[in-house]
């Protein structure tokens, strides 16, 4: 099942186009998600749409945690040893934009960072690590896209604000049903900029898998309905490449998971 937010409308994803949820399902995806995984199985048709009217499948999540330094490769590049536990910080609902947008580019140096995002759909407290799955329903596609200038400015870094700029959190194109995946462990992750591959890995690499983190956060946090977590980005980002290469106006950037979809960004100077 792939579920999408359709120019204000919750629909099905299906090769045919998009089909409209139930009325039931309106307003309540997460409460009675397996009722609308069940409708899916069986619904039919599909209308062409636009793939820019799409927008983020969550449109306001109460949390939005992210995991800095889960890919070893990464870590190294950024110079740091491997870390003992998830470094996590977080992003602000406002940053979200859809899967096929124009982003605002702030001064400062913009970089890219590819991202499986874990959907959770159930509440949950204190998850046991061999249970780690069971709160997630989906997955989709996500960028962290970050302002280096302000975000290494302090000592230490500050990362949250400068990774919450509008547009800064594009996800999407749909929230995938874990009975979609290929292998919901080991997903191809490939992020293209202006068509050149600048990085390629896969989530089996993680330092801390999905199931670890979702027990890591919920120990501290009620995780609920709707929250979404990035889970750290592969080797290849721009801040660590010699010579430095950040995103400029009219570049286009290409974020791919194997089996979760495709997203597709442009960007453009912020004129006052």
């Amino acid at each position: 099942m792939r579920i999408a937010q359709l120019a204000g409308r919750t629909v099905l994803l299906t090769p045919k186009g998009a089909v409209d949820i139930p009325a039931e399902f309106e307003g309540h995806v997460f409460e009675r998600w397996d009722g609308l995984l069940d409708w899916s199985r069986s619904a039919t048709g599909g209308r062409p749409y636009d793939e820019s009217e799409l927008e983020p499948p969550v449109s306001a999540p109460r949390q939005i945690f992210a995991v800095a330094l889960n890919y070893r490769p990464h870590t190294a590049e950024a110079g740091y040893e491997e870390p003992e536990a998830p470094l996590v910080f977080t992003k602000f609902p406002t940053c979200l934009t859809g899967p096929y947008t124009t982003v605002d580019l702030p001064p400062g140096h913009v970089d890219w960072e590819l991202e499986l995002v874990v959907v959770i759909g159930r509440e949950a407290r204190r998850v046991p690590v061999e249970k780690g799955w069971e709160p997630v329903v989906a997955l989709t596609v996500g960028q962290d896209l970050s302002e280096r200038v302000a975000q290494l400015a302090g000592r230490p870094a500050q990362f949250s604000l400068a990774k919450s700029h509008p547009g800064f959190g594009p996800i999407g194109p749909a929230l995938v049903s874990l009975d979609e995946v290929p292998d919901r462990d080991d997903l191809e992750l490939t992020c293209e900029l202006n068509g050149e591959p600048v990085q390629h890995d896969r989530t089996g690499n993680m330092i801390f898998p999905i199931p670890q983190l979702v027990s890591y956060l919920s120990e501290f946090c009620t995780l609920l309905p709707g929250d979404l977590v990035f889970t750290g980005t592969p080797a290849g980002v721009g801040n660590r490449r010699v010579p430095q290469r950040f995103l400029t106006p009219d570049d286009e950037l290409v974020s791919r998971i194997d089996g979760v979809g495709e997203m597709r960004h442009r960007f453009r100077k912020v004129t006052s």
